[in-house]
């Protein structure tokens, strides 16, 4: 919708779903809001009752975009208070993801990921528009409103104060770590119906998100409570009701009917999808995931990075190159988008060894996960302070006798390999744009316009 024009006519900028994707490049930036280099930033909305929100009240606790230097990259935080006779707290989580929906719909206003893992661009032709943070805010609101009836009143703060933001970081994290805890205890036979999601469509064409009671979206802000609650307020909504249909695999968790939905919804470019594995047909990737993972074909293990890793894994990928192997609705094989809350999850990569496949993390998240990783295994699961390359972490590996060793044999004749597929077959799909890039530490090979179905590949550095 034009400046101008409608519900947003006091908004300096155009306002529509136009622009949903839009990126606004470094060069273009008048300012950064967190992203990986910017241990401070977060988003959050919570449901409060109604004599604690006052309608329409914008707040800026900071400078706002045209004080702020031009170039600058800063610490940032938005609170959203919102309040409704039918507005419950279990509706908090999935109305808080639409921000990012929402807040792309501005023109010139990049916005990635969710939580404390946010990261924002404002374009300076924006600013040098008008655009202020009060502005965002109104946008915001009046959107919010708009897509969910029972909201009755919101109420919006953001905090460009550095030292703000990281006074409130460790209350709105507890929070976090409240809604999580909810559904730890349920299990996917408890219930009758799985949710899907597609809010991030705009930036993966292809990509479904399956959310399970165990399985939590890639995003790692919707569990399975919260798309129930949004499917509830809004049927035809982004977020859905999938029926599980028939169990066609349990161990990899692959259901007729989620099948049917994820063809339907990806226009016919996923076609099956195994929840539980990073093989075969691994669940799509968008790009707001929180880590992903990366397959050492040397071990024949898995590596794990998340978004705020600014180092490189011993394949000497970096969790952006690997990131961009995967993400755009694609299915990897080895090379998988997910989420905190999955990694805890008892069914975590249950059908590809869970655990006892996992053979890196860096140091931060290995302590995050520290709970929730066995006990017997922590060990000897190495980091980036223990290895720096492929040949130094199957040594470490070896040494602290990490299940992945039993996996690895001597080098197979050509006939021997024929005659023993393996467990798991290999399966490079093309993407949407019709290419697909194997990384690799040293040579990426990229293969276009083409579908290979493989028994098995196998892939080994030339002897000398």
């Amino acid at each position: 919708m034009s400046a101008g024009e409608g519900m947003f006519s006091d908004i300096p900028v155009e306002v529509g779903v136009v622009f949903e994707g839009e990126r606004v490049r470094k060069q273009q930036m008048h300012v950064e809001f967190g992203g990986a280099h910017v241990p401070d930033k977060y988003e959050i909305l919570e449901v409060k009752p109604p004599g604690e929100v006052e309608d329409g009240k914008i707040t800026v606790i900071g400078p706002d975009l045209g004080e702020i230097p031009e170039g600058s990259s800063l610490p940032f935080g938005t609170e959203i208070a919102v309040s409704g006779k039918g507005v419950e707290p279990d509706m908090a989580g999935v109305m808080e993801r639409r921000i990012h929906d929402f807040s792309n719909w501005i023109e010139g206003y990049m916005h990635l990921n969710q939580r404390d893992a946010i990261w924002l661009r404002v374009d300076k032709r924006s600013v040098k528009k008008g655009l202020t943070l009060r502005h965002v805010g109104t946008v915001l609101a009046r959107l919010l409103k708009s897509a969910i009836p029972l909201i009755e009143a919101v109420e919006v703060t953001f905090i460009t104060d550095p030292a703000e933001v990281g006074r409130r970081l460790g209350r709105v994290r507890a929070v976090f770590e409240e809604r999580d805890s909810r559904t730890r205890g349920m299990t996917d036979n408890d219930v009758g119906v799985f949710f899907g999601c597609t809010l991030c469509q705009s930036f993966a064409p292809s990509h479904v998100c399956v959310i399970t009671p165990q399985r939590y979206a890639n995003c790692g802000a919707i569990s399975w409570m919260d798309g129930r609650a949004a499917s509830r307020v809004d049927p035809k909504g982004p977020i859905f009701e999938i029926e599980k249909g028939e169990c066609v695999d349990a161990a990899t968790g692959e259901y007729t009917g989620v099948n049917a939905v994820v063809k339907e919804r990806s226009l016919g470019n996923v076609e099956r999808v195994q929840l539980y594995t990073a093989f075969g047909y691994p669940h799509t990737s968008c790009g707001c995931f929180e880590g992903t993972t990366f397959f050492v074909p040397e071990c024949d293990g898995l590596g794990i990075v998340h978004r705020e890793f600014r180092g490189t894994t011993p394949t000497g990928l970096s969790f952006g190159a690997i990131a961009d192997s995967t993400a755009g609705g694609r299915q990897v094989d080895g090379f998988h988008g997910i989420s905190f809350e999955y990694m805890r999850s008892p069914r975590f990569l249950a059908a590809s060894g869970g655990w006892k496949r996992i053979v890196w993390l860096p140091s931060e998240l290995k302590e995050r996960m520290k709970e929730f990783i066995p006990p017997e295994l922590y060990d000897a699961i190495a980091t980036e302070k223990d290895v720096s390359t492929v040949d130094g972490l199957v040594e470490f590996l070896r040494q602290h006798r990490h299940p992945v060793i039993d996996r690895m044999r001597a080098p197979e004749s050509p006939a021997a390999a024929a005659e023993n597929p393996g467990k798991e077959a290999v399966r490079l799909q093309a993407s949407p744009q019709n290419a697909v890039t194997i990384p690799g530490g040293s040579v990426s090979i990229t293969l276009k316009n083409v579908k290979i179905h493989a028994e098995r590949m196998i892939i080994r550095k030339k002897q000398e």
